[in-house]
């Protein structure tokens, strides 16, 4: 490329690097996510493991999932009725909050909440099994590390997420039900005859796709980063970051795709 100056292929050179390594990531993400579907579906399964994780990402998860959606319901209540005031719409606080919840606020903020707790805790465990080579150990065994550590994961988040959601939307309802008839004056069975009548089917059933969506994005994202780790403590460390921040990009950029797929016409 005779004429160009120096500098200038120097960034195209570092932004070619850059789009390749992301192209890269991409394939080596897909194509784990592939073998783990793969190794999940045939035998031997491990149903302890299963039941295991089932416990760990579930039950374990409900406690700060069910505080942020009661919480947020509230606030979401209060901050349409102040808004609603303004142009004399106070009465549709039902209405908005459900619809908020059970759209969006529900399955991202419980989505967000699970990977924080549960993808660090994978990326942590797998990498730290990845450096004292106890993954190693396993195949030395004859044991498919895909079958036993990664495969009840996946299975398990992709379950459990849909009914920790469930419970979310219920809780946030809840939350913005408690605030709307103690501090802002609504009447109990008012606010609850509708919330019931708007609320929608494809309400309910995008709110639990997009929560399956997660809960793979959650267990892929910590088993992959962890998987894959290195380095000793730092490798791993590295890892519990990479998979969280992932998991989180990975989520919103998914609810867009999904929110505009079931309700962009």
């Amino acid at each position: 490329m005779t004429g160009v100056p120096h500098d200038i292929l120097g960034v195209l050179r570092a932004i070619g690097r850059f789009v390749l390594g992301g192209l890269a990531l991409v394939g080596r993400i897909v194509i784990f996510a592939g073998r783990a579907i793969g190794r999940a579906a045939t035998p031997p399964y491990y149903p302890a493991r299963l039941g295991e994780q089932l416990l760990v990402i579930g039950w374990f998860s409900l406690p700060v999932v069910g505080m942020t959606a009661l919480f947020t319901g509230a606030a979401l209540a209060q901050q349409i009725f102040i808004g609603g005031s303004r142009f004399n719409a106070a009465a549709t606080v039902p209405a908005v909050t459900v619809i908020g919840i059970v759209r969006e606020l529900g399955p991202v903020l419980g989505g967000l909440m699970v990977a924080g707790r549960v993808s660090s805790a994978m990326a942590a465990e797998l990498g730290t099994m990845r450096v004292t080579e106890q993954i190693d150990a396993l195949t030395t065994l004859r044991t498919d590390p895909f079958r036993y550590l990664i495969g009840p994961r996946v299975l398990a988040a992709t379950l459990m997420m849909p009914l920790l959601v469930l419970v979310s939307n219920i809780l946030g309802v809840l939350g913005g039900f408690i605030l709307a008839t103690t501090r802002l004056g609504f009447n109990a069975a008012g606010y609850l005859d509708r919330t019931v009548s708007f609320l929608r089917t494809d309400d309910v059933v995008s709110s639990l796709v997009k929560a399956a969506v997660f809960g793979f994005i959650i267990a892929l994202m910590g088993c992959y980063h962890g998987f894959t780790s290195s380095g000793g403590a730092e490798g791993v460390g590295r890892a519990t970051t990479n998979a969280v921040v992932s998991a989180f990009i990975l989520i919103l950029m998914s609810n867009l795709v999904i929110t505009v797929i079931v309700f962009g016409g």
